[in-house]
């Protein structure tokens, strides 16, 4: 009999109403962008909003849901970057950072190494040559004690660098596996980082991820240009503290071995030569906010972590009465002198700054350097006006292709089709209200993904009602005709549309961009056409047949 209990058809058309409920805002898309972003904004300042922001948070009631699907970059416009991360950069960083430990190791063995000295060398390398050749062993033996093991699956049981002997000249340099492990966590720290920047920018739903070996896809809807996006995650703030050689005004002054010649930011024509070697990075900060000085003008307040606040303890004990360099991407910033001993690891960063200057600088500070620099491969501007041409030519696609369903199922089942064709306007309000809810990006492959769903929702309507068509042959009555042709056809259903679901979740699994865009509605769809099928349609049509009672049914 065709029984649906009273608490299966609340919960039925509670799904309905939520879905569409949940779709409601972006039918008022502008207006619901316009208050989110006024709540957040007032949010963000305390609670305290301008008349503009009041005006835009009444604009959509309180008590309406706000959230609305998020338009990808084919659809928003913005902007799209592939960049090249110089991995090489981080050998050569992680090997000079090495040197001040190797040259306390071969102290500890000076007796019977003799005089250590540093070799230029090729990025990457270090070479220190010893005035005793007998003492190599205990050379190398006092080196490798400075190696670790390998932080990753694949170098388990290895060591981090490989110290050889050329003649009277100790190599050092990173091992193969130790090479490996650096190059993914250098990406997964540029990814990290690029994130932290974007996601400061306020965009929406940015696509930051891998791609290949070295490269890294960035995507940022609504953001003016590409040039505009690479000043956002170009600027590396790599803030390094550096001992003071001497200072000049020749730019051309020959720095000397193992020293760097670099221009102040506050004084035009003054350099400072410093050395390359720094005491303490950018890496080891725990925090950085922006602050006024003693003299009430805008500067950056900032704290080590432990490890970087014993170094640069350390320095300032012993280097009482000499400048020591703030240098900030390749620039002094300020050369104070140490006049006592800076325990606990913070400090202040001062300049020319303005308010809005000193607030970036802690920004781009507290996200971190970047690991290595990054060379712009493809750069590419989506402009809005393309974007609303991709939304104008998805929604023409989607009224288009459902037209054509509705007619199709009208003509084909009469007033089957057209319950089938009610269940099928639920199943789009619940397919965005859906996408809506987890906040997804729907892109131009998603709006596809709509599309190809809403000419696969009738399916199982069709075997349903070819099922009804059958058992209705067999000279049963209409209500058990009815109630079999949903009972055998489930089946068939649920196979065609679990073998769907695997490869949409395949597809989301390996693809990426627009791939996972067209996966997730695709999955979305399949599950919520399933529901609509086998539960609305079904209870749409029992409500009709207890309300008409008829002797027959024709379908």
């Amino acid at each position: 009999m065709l029984l649906i209990p009273l608490w299966k058809r609340v919960m039925i058309w509670g799904l309905c109403a939520l879905g569409v409920i949940m779709t409601a805002p972006n039918l008022f898309y502008s207006t619901v962008e316009t208050h989110n972003d006024a709540v957040v904004a007032v949010e963000a300042a305390g609670g305290v909003a301008t008349p503009e922001q009041e005006a835009a948070i009444a604009a959509w009631p309180s008590w309406m849901p706000s959230n609305i699907l998020n338009l990808g970059l084919d659809l928003r416009g913005g902007a799209h970057l592939l960049a090249e991360v110089r991995v090489s950069d981080v050998y050569e960083a992680r090997i000079d950072g090495m040197w001040p430990d190797v040259r306390d190791a071969l102290r500890g063995v000076r007796d019977t190494v003799g005089n250590v000295r540093r070799q230029p060398s090729v990025p990457g390398v270090l070479r220190i040559a010893i005035s005793n050749p007998e003492g190599m062993a205990a050379a190398l033996t006092a080196v490798n004690a400075l190696a670790s093991p390998v932080v990753s699956l694949t170098g388990v049981g290895q060591n981090d660098i490989e110290v050889t002997a050329d003649g009277d000249v100790i190599v050092v340099q990173l091992s193969e596996a130790e090479r490996a492990a650096t190059d993914i966590r250098t990406i997964q720290q540029s990814l990290e980082i690029i994130r932290r920047r974007v996601d400061a920018a306020g965009t929406r739903e940015p696509t930051i991820q891998r791609q290949g070996g070295d490269r890294i896809l960035i995507q940022v809807p609504g953001i003016g240009s590409a040039t505009e996006l690479k000043a956002l995650i170009g600027t590396t703030a790599k803030l390094t503290f550096h001992p003071v050689v001497s200072r000049t005004t020749d730019a051309g002054a020959n720095a000397g071995a193992r020293n760097l010649l670099l221009p102040s930011m506050d004084e035009p024509g003054q350099y400072y030569i410093v050395e390359q070697t720094p005491v303490v990075t950018g890496e080891e900060l725990t925090d950085a906010q922006p602050a006024f000085d003693q003299n009430n003008r805008p500067s950056v307040s900032f704290r080590f972590n432990p490890t970087g606040a014993r170094k640069f303890g350390d320095y300032t004990a012993s280097n009482i009465g000499s400048p020591f360099a703030i240098v900030l991407d390749s620039e002094v910033i300020s050369a104070p002198v140490i006049q006592s001993h800076i325990a606990g690891g913070s400090g202040i960063i001062t300049g020319n700054f303005s308010v809005e200057e000193s607030t970036k600088l802690a920004v781009l500070l507290r996200a971190g350097a970047l690991p290595a620099e990054m060379t712009f491969l493809e750069e590419r501007t989506v402009g809005p006006e393309l974007g609303q041409d991709s939304i104008d030519a998805g929604r023409l696609a989607s009224l288009v292709a459902m037209s054509a369903v509705l007619i199709f199922m009208i003509a084909s089942y009469g007033w089957f089709g057209v319950m089938a064709s009610v269940a099928l306007d639920f199943n789009v309000a619940l397919i965005f209200g859906t996408l809506s809810l987890i906040g997804a990006t729907l892109t131009l492959p998603g709006i596809a993904g709509i599309v190809l769903t809403i000419g696969m929702a009738v399916d199982a309507n069709v075997l349903v009602f070819e099922r009804i068509k059958e058992e209705m042959r067999t000279a049963r009555g209409p209500a058990r005709a009815i109630e079999l042709g949903y009972e055998k056809a489930l089946s068939a259903i649920i196979d065609a549309n679990v073998t769907t679901f695997i490869i949409a979740t395949i597809l989301f699994m390996v693809g990426s961009g627009p791939v996972r865009g067209f996966s997730v509605t695709l999955g979305i769809g399949i599950l919520t056409s399933v529901f609509t099928a086998v539960f609305v349609t079904r209870l749409i049509v029992v409500t009709w047949f207890e309300y008409r009672r008829p002797k027959t049914i024709e379908v």
